[in-house]
């Protein structure tokens, strides 16, 4: 313990003796005791590289759950979107839309629908609500746009052009997504025969019993062609998370129509159906564009949370929202080059 010239004991000033022989107390100068040694030396490169690239690791796994989380849930909240539209649209009387011949166009690469049948007659224009679909079993209460392409099925069940309208004789056909876009169909497969669907047109409510449940290839077209009967045909992916075949569903109308109204053309197979895991490579740079933007923002908030010495969590709650932004069109456009139900 130093004493300084004053005698007051416990300073942590040194005295020092001057030329003349006093004391005078040098102030400013200190020795750090055993409190202030914590001071840890800079990370050799090794270590600092073997960091970066586990943090790289973890923000690729973080970057996997979150495409995986879109597929699943983030492509509902676009169906449910869409379904609050046709729900409103289907209100409207079906005198106000103007009949537009239908759709042509293949279906979706991968879809759960088939290939559609070639059209003999108008139908209305893809997109816009042609029927209201309730399966009590399992839960699906949905609206049935018009077309099977991958546009039309984003927004819920799909009705195959050429096909009747359900209610209508013939083979009414319609198709949905297995595990995406609201996966309207994700739970088919637990349809029994003796099952109800309700199915809702302009034209009145029909209620169709369950009397078949098949699995066949994706070019087998042979399920949604014409028929004597009065039925429903169910299509959507199999097995769940795959593109592989298709599971069917056929239900017979319960109340038939009194007289026939509609003559439906052969159909013939789309040969884009018959292409299976290979997406829309159409999707590739938008995809690319938007995965490069996302990629320079990261690094920039990786370099400048670097060069901070203190609070380095600033950046990244920065920058992260900033992230997200191209990193959602990413998801949007990626998601178009896997199958739709992977």
């Amino acid at each position: 313990m130093a004493t300084t010239t004053d005698g007051v004991a416990g300073s942590d000033s040194v005295a020092i003796p001057d030329e003349a022989g006093s004391s005078q107390p040098r102030r400013g100068r200190f020795r750090r005791g055993p409190a202030h040694a914590a001071w840890k030396p800079p990370l050799g490169r090794v270590r600092r590289t073997i960091r970066e690239v586990g943090f790289d690791f973890i923000t690729a796994g973080i970057i996997v759950l979150l495409f995986v989380a879109y597929q699943l849930w983030g492509t509902g909240f676009a169906e449910a979107s869409s379904q609050n539209k046709l729900k409103h649209q289907f209100k409207e009387p079906a005198a106000a839309a103007a009949p537009a011949p239908a759709t042509t166009g293949a279906p979706a690469e991968d879809s759960p629908a088939l290939g559609a049948p070639a059209t003999g007659v108008p139908g209305p224009p893809e997109g816009t609500a042609v029927a209201h679909i309730r399966i009590p079993k399992i839960g699906v209460d949905k609206f049935v746009v018009e077309g099977v392409t991958e546009s039309a099925l984003r927004q819920g069940p799909g009705h195959y052009p050429g096909t009747p309208l359900p209610g209508e004789p013939g083979n009414a056909s319609i198709a949905g997504h297995r595990t995406t876009y609201g996966a309207p169909f994700y739970s088919v497969n637990e349809l029994q025969r003796g099952d109800s669907i309700f199915v809702t047109t302009d034209k009145g409510a029909f209620h169709y019993t369950v009397d078949q449940i098949e699995i066949v290839k994706p070019t087998d077209v042979a399920v949604i062609g014409p028929t004597s009967d009065n039925r429903l045909t169910l299509t959507t992916c199999n097995p769940r998370f795959s593109a592989t075949s298709r599971l069917i569903v056929v239900a017979q109308l319960t109340d038939l129509p009194t007289a026939p109204t509609l003559t439906v053309a052969p159909p013939v197979a789309i040969a884009a159906s018959t292409n299976l895991g290979t997406g829309d490579h159409g999707a590739w740079p938008a995809t690319l564009l938007y995965g490069g933007l996302f990629l320079v923002l990261w690094v920039g908030v990786r370099l400048w949370a670097g060069r901070r010495r203190y609070w380095k969590w600033i950046p990244f709650v920065a920058g992260v929202p900033i992230c997200l932004v191209p990193l959602w069109f990413v998801f949007e456009n990626a998601i178009r080059l896997l199958p739709n139900n992977i």
